[in-house]
């Protein structure tokens, strides 16, 4: 889908995320992503885009957690 609509992979994620009313907050070290992050609040998915997207990874489904438990231990919160 992103291919379809000439944008890459991270901005399809990010329109969908916002597409849902969530405002993401992407981290980044180089310009050229931090504009492809920035362009991605521009792009329009119609309601059978998200249906697609969905039925890949239906809303809900428990993909496992963020961090491994090594990895939350050196989380600092």
């Amino acid at each position: 889908m992103a291919q379809e609509k000439t944008i890459t992979a991270s901005q399809l994620a990010l329109a969908w995320i916002m597409s849902k009313g969530i405002v993401p907050i992407p981290g980044t070290k180089r310009r050229k992503y931090l504009e492809e992050n920035i362009a991605s609040a521009a792009v329009e998915l119609s309601e059978n885009d998200i249906l697609k997207l969905e039925s890949i990874v239906p809303l809900g489904t428990d993909t496992g957690a963020p961090y491994d438990e090594f990895s939350m231990g050196l989380l600092d919160y």
